[in-house]
C-alpha cells in the first residue's frame, strides 16, 4: 500500500441507471484446454475458451441499440462478460454470450477533472489498540456511490477527509471499469490510507482481477497472448468488459505502480478476505504471505502471457456456491490460509442467489433488492458483491456480522 502524499480525483455527476437485461442462464461451450504459462511454482492446468468475438476484426454486436464502446461514451457492452456459470472443469476465462448493458452516466462539467497534490496536517493522538474493522465490496468506478456509504459509515467527512480515527478499512478489490470514475476511486483510496494511518487506522486494498485486466491492457494493449481458442488481447478483453476509454487516459504510473503492489489475500480479524470467490489462490502458495510474494514476482516479470494467466485465474468464481461441494472448498482455503470465515467481491449477490430475473417480466428479485451482505456456504462465506452494475448496492459493512 502506498502512503504519503496522493492525488484526489474530481467526485462525478448525479447517478443515473436503466433496465437491467435479464437471463443469464446461457450455454457455454465445451472449453478447449488452456496452455498455461512457464515458471509458475505449483502450477496447474487451467481450463476455458475464449470466444472468438473477443479476436481482432470480429464484427460488432448485432443486436439494435448496442453501439461500440469506442464511439459512444459510457456505453459498456458484456458487463459482466467474464462470468462462467460455475467453477467446474472448465472453471476458466469464460464469457457469456449475452451481454449485461450497464448504466453510463453524462461526464460532469469539465470533465473528470484533474488530480491535485494533497497535503497533510498532523492529527491528534491514536486511541490505544485497533479500531473496528470494515470491508467494501466492487466498486467498478461508482465514486459517488462510493463516497455516500462511506459517510453513511462515519467513515470520511463532507469533505472526503478520513475521519474514523483507528478504524480499519479493507478493500476488496476491482476500482475501475463499467463506471464513470475508475482513477478517481483510486486516488480516494490512495489518499485515504495515508489520513488514515496518520490517524492511528489504516486503509488498505487487495488485487481485483480487474486490476490485473487495467494493468495489461495498459502494458501490452494489442500483444496476442496465449490463449485456448487462438489470438486474444488485453485491450479486447479489457474493453469488452467494461474498459472506460477516461480512465486509461488519466491512468499514471503512480496508479500502476500502486495497483501492482496491492495483495491478493489477508488475514483480518478471522475473517480471510480474498477478491475471488475461487481456489485458484492454492496455485500460488500454502500461506498468505506466499502467494502475495509469488504473485508480485510474476507481475513483476512484465510478462504478457503470465499476466494473462493470472488474469484468468482470478476470473474464476462461484467456487463456494454448490450446496454440496461450497462448503468444503472454502474450508480448503480456511485450512490452509487460516481464519473462520472467507469474505470475498468478484460474484455479484444477485448471481449468487438466482435472483436475476427472466425476460418474461418477473423482476421482483433483481439487483435492487440486494441491501447487505450475502452469508452462504453453510455460513463460511461472505459475498460482499452487491451488484452497483447492475443497479444494486455498493456494499461498506462492519465486520464481523451481528448474525
Amino acid at each position: 500500500m502506498v502512503e504519503g502524499s496522493m492525488t484526489q480525483g474530481a467526485g462525478q455527476g448525479p447517478a443515473m441507471r436503466t433496465d437491467t437485461l435479464r437471463d443469464f442462464r446461457v450455454p457455454v461451450a465445451e472449453p478447449a484446454p488452456y496452455a498455461v504459462s512457464a515458471g509458475l511454482p505449483g502450477e496447474s492446468p487451467v481450463y476455458g475458451e475464449y470466444p472468438a468475438y473477443y479476436a481482432e476484426g470480429a464484427p460488432a454486436d448485432p443486436r439494435p441499440g448496442y453501439a461500440e464502446t469506442e464511439t459512444v461514451p459510457h456505453q459498456r457492452p458484456a458487463a459482466h462478460a467474464e462470468f462462467p456459470d460455475a467453477e467446474a472443469d472448465d472453471d476458466g476465462y469464460t464469457p457469456t454470450q449475452r451481454d449485461l448493458p450497464v448504466i453510463g452516466r453524462g461526464a460532469p462539467a469539465g470533465g473528470p477533472g484533474d488530480t491535485v497534490q494533497v497535503q497533510y496536517v498532523p492529527q491528534e493522538a491514536p486511541a490505544a489498540g485497533p479500531g473496528p474493522l470494515y470491508v467494501v465490496g466492487d466498486v467498478h468506478g461508482y465514486l459517488d456511490e462510493l463516497v455516500t456509504e462511506l459517510q453513511a459509515q462515519d467513515l470520511i467527512d463532507a469533505d472526503r477527509r478520513w475521519s474514523a480515527g483507528n478504524a480499519r478499512l479493507w478493500f476488496l478489490g476491482d476500482f475501475t471499469d463499467r463506471g464513470p470514475d475508475g482513477i478517481g476511486v483510486i486516488d480516494l483510496v490512495m489518499r485515504l490510507s495515508a489520513e488514515a494511518a496518520a490517524a492511528g487506522g489504516y486503509c488498505k486494498a487487495l488485487m481485483g482481477n480487474h486490476e490485473l485486466l487495467l494493468i495489461g491492457a495498459k502494458r501490452f494493449g494489442d500483444t496476442p497472448v496465449q490463449s485456448g481458442a487462438g489470438t486474444a488481447t488485453f485491450q479486447a478483453a479489457w474493453l469488452l468488459n467494461g474498459g472506460q476509454r477516461t480512465d486509461m487516459d488519466r491512468l499514471e504510473d503512480v496508479h500502476l505502480q500502486w495497483m501492482s503492489r496491492l495483495d491478493a489475500a489477508t488475514l483480518a480479524d478471522g475473517h480471510l478476505l480474498l477478491h475471488s470467490d475461487t481456489t485458484a489462490y492454492l496455485d500460488y502458495g500454502n500461506s498468505i504471505e506466499d502467494v502475495n510474494d509469488t504473485i508480485h514476482e510474476l507481475l513483476n516479470r512484465h510478462d504478457a502471457d503470465i499476466t494473462w494467466d493470472l488474469f484468468r485465474k482470478f476470473t474464476k468464481r462461484f467456487a463456494f456456491r454448490d450446496e454440496e461441494t461450497g462448503p468444503d472448498a472454502v474450508r480448503e482455503l480456511l485450512g490452509t490460509y487460516g481464519g473462520g470465515r472467507v469474505v470475498h467481491g468478484h460474484s455479484p449477490i444477485p448471481y449468487l442467489l438466482g435472483e436475476v430475473g427472466t425476460e418474461d417480466g418477473d423482476e421482483s428479485r433483481g439487483p435492487e433488492a440486494v441491501d447487505g451482505p450475502h452469508v452462504y456456504a453453510d455460513g463460511l462465506a461472505i459475498a460482499m458483491d452487491g451488484g452497483v452494475t447492475m443497479a444494486g448496492k455498493l456494499l461498506v459493512v462492519q465486520l464481523p456480522l451481528s448474525d
